[in-house]
């Protein structure tokens, strides 16, 4: 923990009303400038107590303080230190460390989470459920509906001219259990003059491990998927999970999101119409971490006779927040219902973002009919003019 990072909190309260857990339980350790303070208490020699490491491990990381922080406190780095830290110096409970050792057994390898989906299928289709409340009922809850999955090619060459030679990051949740979200990512940027090179066998980009203070984890997928696409001999590596996006931009100078990668390019494939209203979702790794906001919203609003509507409190992140939905099932579903009801409060068809997670998340609790879709998919329905496939 950097204490000239600390320093740099003036304790001004601007952070607190975008804070998720302060907005639910009004508790100051569990808001940005309260946890800042606890890391000043720890850099000055207090004891990792229980209670100390519970605020920390409370935190979303959804980085909606970054952005409200007037003084431009690094709370991003601030947190993934901390986080570190906690794992290296504070013992866990029997409890915590059976659970997060099989998460992290699984979700980080995509191999392992493809496996999943045949059995799942079957239980999808049994039309079999889970009662309580526990860490199995939550999974079920979040999992898409599953469908034959599409095979991505090696590559994917561009349609007319070429203007770029970009290199696929198929990500681990987004492979195993929105594999349609990848197929749409290449045909579209195959519309828009990409040469689109998909690496078979790639591993994860080290989000999820890096988010949780497993730094010596994080930094051996991430060389690994470095040397995956240094040797493919790409322009750009395209993500399109957020959270896959601002792990990869440490470390990748050359990593783009999707829709900024498309803003970047400018649109040259034609758009058919697609008459829809849909509500736009800030991912908080898309918007917080990496401040893309207004390019997602200008490629929709490029589709003739699509209409785009915002959602109300759109800083308040939705309870996904990598795996928290997991370790923190009570409180994510508080903040899942929450987003929910200012998602159908829009009125609109589908419901648009570009996170895997914020979609399981928000599909949990959206009811009523409501569509999802990831901007990748509303782009390729209109460019490519296919019906729109939603993935709840």
């Amino acid at each position: 923990m950097n204490p000239d990072l600390i320093k740099d909190c003036v304790h001004c309260g601007f952070c607190l009303p975008t804070c998720p857990t302060y907005v639910l339980w009004g508790a100051e350790a569990d808001s940005p400038r309260g946890r800042i303070h606890l890391m000043e208490q720890r850099v000055g020699g207090a004891p990792m107590s229980d209670a100390m490491a519970l605020h920390f491990d409370r935190c979303l990381g959804c980085m909606a303080c970054v952005t409200a922080c007037p003084s431009g406190v690094r709370y991003d780095l601030l947190i993934e230190q901390t986080r570190a830290h906690v794992e290296a110096s504070h013992p866990r409970t029997l409890k915590e460390r059976l659970l997060r050792g099989a998460i992290f057994r699984l979700f980080p390898y995509p191999r392992r989470l493809r496996l999943m989906r045949g059995p799942l299928r079957l239980y999808q289709a049994l039309g079999l459920r889970l009662r309580g409340t526990g860490t199995l009922s939550t999974l079920e809850s979040l999992a898409p509906r599953l469908t034959k999955a599409p095979r991505l090619p090696a590559s994917v060459k561009a349609v007319g001219k070429r203007r770029a030679v970009v290199g696929l990051l198929t990500g681990c949740v987004q492979s195993a259990f929105f594999p349609d979200v990848n197929a749409a990512t290449a045909r579209v940027l195959a519309a828009e003059g990409c040469d689109v090179v998909i690496p078979p066998n790639q591993g994860c980009c080290g989000a999820l491990s890096v988010h949780n203070g497993r730094a010596e984890e994080a930094q051996r997928f991430a060389t690994a998927l470095t040397e995956t696409f240094q040797r493919a001999g790409v322009d750009f590596v395209v993500v399109n999970a957020a959270g896959c996006g601002s792990a990869t931009k440490e470390y990748l100078p050359n990593a783009r999101d999707f829709a900024e990668l498309l803003a970047e390019l400018g649109p040259v494939a034609p758009r058919h119409p697609l008459p829809l209203t849909v509500a736009y979702h800030d991912a908080c790794h898309l918007a917080h971490a990496q401040g893309i906001r207004a390019q997602p919203r200008a490629l929709l609003a490029g589709i003739p006779s699509l209409v785009v509507r915002e959602i109300t409190d759109p800083e308040i992140c939705c309870g996904s927040a990598g795996i928290w939905n997991v370790l923190n099932p009570e409180p994510a579903r508080e903040l899942g219902e929450r987003k929910a009801r200012n998602v159908l409060a829009t009125g609109a068809d589908v419901l648009v973002t570009a996170n895997p997670g914020c979609l399981m998340q928000i599909g949990a609790f959206v009811k009523g009919g409501m569509r999802l879709a990831h901007t990748a998919q509303v782009l390729d329905a209109s460019i490519n003019n296919r019906p729109l496939v939603s993935v709840r």
